[in-house]
């Protein structure tokens, strides 16, 4: 089995198993606070080891916030720079088709 097909053969199981799976929230729920709650939680307890939890609480929201807007500057970025590469691209395309009519020019 080539890698092409074993990943549509994944992604098959996948759909199953969310086909089959009747509250979507409740099955991802302990994953979404393990990964994103107690990561802030523990780096917060890092930066200010002395802090009361109320404290801690206030600067794990501080930085699960930094967090996502970090990622949505490289999200814009990205786009930003696809959007651009996409432009470049069909500028040289229209100057290559240009190009043609040109006197002198040869046919590509």
């Amino acid at each position: 089995m080539n890698t092409s097909e074993r990943s549509m053969q994944m992604r098959l199981a996948s759909h199953q198993s969310w086909a089959n799976t009747r509250d979507r929230s409740a099955r991802t729920a302990a994953a979404r606070r393990a990964s994103h709650h107690t990561r802030f939680i523990a780096k917060a307890r890092e930066l200010h080891p002395d802090a009361t939890e109320a404290e801690i609480a206030k600067v794990a929201e501080s930085l699960r916030k930094a967090h996502y807007t970090a990622l949505a500057l490289r999200s814009a970025a990205a786009r930003r720079a696809k959007s651009e590469a996409a432009k470049a691209k069909k500028q040289a395309e229209a100057e290559r088709q240009l190009a043609q009519y040109r006197p002198g020019a040869t046919a590509a």
